[in-house]
């Protein structure tokens, strides 16, 4: 039997608090935290991300039952035009280990591109 709605939402704020705190302790931010809920116009799941001073939404995924990264990319991707962010990534919860440097980061190659570039406006366009 799957879990409850109460259970995954719980489970859900537990891995958003998990990743917030090891962002914020890691980087040494204090300003790292868990995101608001702004309604419909969703920003991300974890606050005060920044990458090279630009921002970076995080959206973070404790399922219950299999991965579904295509979805969650658009999550992202929509909450990175919400915010008006550079860059949205996907941290999702690797079954097995509940060490949070353990966990998964995805993003789109083009995500990756972009921070590898130092920003989107920096990418040479040519492979789409």
């Amino acid at each position: 039997m799957g879990r409850s709605r109460s259970s995954a939402k719980s489970a859900g704020t537990r891995f958003e608090r998990m990743v917030a705190d090891y962002l914020a302790a890691c980087l040494g931010d204090s300003d790292i935290d868990r995101q608001i809920k702004t309604g419909s116009a969703d920003k991300g799941d974890v606050r005060g991300v920044y990458l090279h001073g630009l921002p970076v939404v995080v959206e973070c995924k404790e399922y219950g039952g299999k991965h579904e990264l295509p979805q969650w990319y658009r999550e992202a991707e929509a909450e990175r035009e919400n915010r008006g962010a550079a860059y949205g990534v996907v941290v999702w919860k690797r079954r097995g280990t509940a060490k949070p440097g353990e966990q998964h980061v995805s993003m789109t190659l083009a995500t990756f591109a972009a921070m590898l570039a130092d920003g989107p406006e920096n990418v040479i366009e040519g492979g789409d």
